[in-house]
């Protein structure tokens, strides 16, 4: 009866002095990673940084080309002379040279991964973010003597 007892005992005596130990604090998550709060996005500061940086250049180069058209257009202002009054016997016109067009293929869009697609080649993943729909590519994952190409999706 007294093994009963003092297992009992201390078996009571644990419990109790497990039910007195300190559980350390939840971990805080990074402001950034937070739910449902106002104005915080899901990305890490430095990509939201880099994410700034790439509109900032966008934007540069979209002004920096419109002043260029800007410049080539009060350059070359369109003649005001019609041809015919210029040059009474115009030249016929030269057939342009045909530039031989070769077909690329298109290469394979990532499934849920936007501005990645699988290269044509070695169906290795590449970044062509930013990069329009139709542009002709060159495969990173080859050399520059190899020249390879493809059209992104």
């Amino acid at each position: 009866m007294s093994a009963r007892f003092s297992l009992l005992l201390s078996a009571l005596a644990c419990g109790a002095f497990a039910s007195c130990t300190v559980f350390p604090e939840q971990p805080q998550h990074p402001p950034y990673l937070e739910p449902g709060r106002p104005g915080q996005t899901v990305a890490h500061p430095d990509q939201q940084d880099i994410q700034k940086k790439r509109d900032e250049m966008k934007k540069r180069d979209e002004e920096k080309t419109r002043v260029e058209a800007e410049k080539k257009v009060t350059e070359n202002p369109p003649e005001q002379k019609s041809e015919t009054a210029a040059n009474p016997n115009p030249a016929p016109d030269t057939p342009k040279p045909k530039v031989e067009k070769k077909d690329y293929p298109f290469a394979n869009p990532v499934p849920g991964k936007d501005g990645f697609v699988f290269s044509p080649y070695n169906n290795k993943v590449v970044d062509v973010r930013d990069i329009p729909s139709g542009q002709l590519v060159q495969d990173p994952t080859y050399p520059q003597s190899e020249k390879k190409y493809f059209r992104v999706p």
